[in-house]
């Protein structure tokens, strides 16, 4: 008797039920065009920080969702390098960095194009630049081989691995891929934010590589959905928000994948996680109206280039506490330089010095309106 959905006789003929997903498609659909009818009212230099902050979420929580921490400067960098923004002194990126970077670029600025198997080889090659996942060689850019035993995924200490899904056999993925493709890249006959959902669960239940498979079936879904607004402009993330919701998303898929092809359940659930994540870019417009507000407050207040970009950051995703010791070593200046530029910042009333004193004296940006 099958154990999982790609056993099955009439595999990959997915069916669900229209009147259980009809009232959340439209939800979705509904925010969907409000958020972007908010983002248009901005400036285009709002939108971009916008974008570029959406994006370089998409990227870290991707990889985070797979166990990999990625550092958020050089994210931020590649991005914005790459989107020709100006963000002032750029961070050099690591290959790994680049990568990924680049497939999700590729995949949301080119959304219009063929879906590829040699598209897909590149995103994969992208991902793993050196060969190997870890300390282990792989496969990159072509399809996965079972020379190992199937593909499986597992938890578990070794000798009590419990096996959550096996994969596609290796001998049918050249197969199924081609009829995936086919099917992604043929005018829609279903809701394209739908389609978006049935993507990451098809692709996701081939595996077709060796790793990477998590990465790449997101990327694909932000594609559907770039496809699905007919923008490449990103103003929400999806990863971010499976990020959030790691525990349900891997439960869900789980169930989906070991029951029938009534995929009603997975199709619900992507679309109650998309409208979480179009909640999450509200606080993402805030905090980009906010930083607007604080440098139109400070116009001309002639700060130095070591103090405008850390007030940049303590307006964004500054981690943990303030100190001149954290500030001289991000700034990459002397100590004494570093409090020179906070006690300046102090006096205009900018920062305020939190409790405590001497060596971990902490401070914090001062409300303004």
């Amino acid at each position: 008797m099958p154990t999982y959905i790609h056993q099955l006789a009439d595999w990959p003929k997915f069916t669900w039920d229209s009147r259980a997903v009809e009232e959340p498609l439209a939800a979705v659909r509904h925010r969907q065009g409000r958020l972007f009818g908010r983002m248009e009212g901005l400036g285009l230099q709002l939108r971009g920080e916008a974008m570029l902050h959406t994006l370089t979420e998409d990227v870290i929580k991707s990889s985070e969702i797979e166990g990999e921490h990625l550092d958020r400067d050089q994210v931020r960098s590649s991005l914005a390098r790459r989107l020709g923004m100006d963000i002032g002194a750029l961070a050099p990126a690591d290959r790994n960095v680049e990568g990924v970077v680049e497939m999700m670029l590729d995949a949301t600025q080119n959304y219009n194009e063929p879906l590829t198997d040699e598209r897909l080889f590149g995103w994969h090659a992208a991902l793993f630049p050196t060969g190997r996942s870890g300390m282990h060689k792989i496969i990159t850019g072509g399809w996965r081989d079972d020379r190992n035993g199937p593909m499986q995924v597992v938890s578990g200490p070794v000798g009590r691995e419990r096996v959550h899904f096996e994969a596609v056999p290796a001998a049918r993925i050249a197969a199924d891929m081609k009829a995936f493709l086919a099917w992604f890249n043929a005018v829609p006959d279903t809701d394209p934010v739908l389609k978006a959902g049935i993507a990451h669960l098809w692709f996701v239940t081939i595996h077709p590589f060796e790793d990477g498979n998590g990465r790449i079936a997101r990327a694909i879904a932000d594609m559907a959905l770039a496809r699905s607004e007919g923008s490449p402009q990103r103003f929400y993330s999806l990863s971010a928000q499976i990020r959030l919701e790691r525990n349900a998303y891997y439960d869900i898929l789980e169930a989906t994948q070991k029951s029938d092809l009534d995929i009603t359940g997975w199709l619900t659930w992507f679309l109650a996680c998309l409208g979480r994540a179009f909640g999450s870019a509200e606080d993402i417009l805030a905090g980009v109206l906010r930083t607007a507000r604080f440098w139109e407050k400070h116009a001309g207040a002639g700060f130095n280039d070591r103090q405008r970009d850390m007030l940049n950051r303590l307006l964004g995703d500054f981690e943990g506490k303030l100190t001149s010791s954290k500030w001289a070593k991000i700034e990459k200046c002397s100590p004494d330089t570093a409090l020179r530029d906070i006690k300046d910042l102090v006096d205009r009333r900018i920062l305020t010095k939190d409790e405590g004193g001497g060596r971990s004296t902490s401070y914090a940006l001062a409300a303004f309106q």
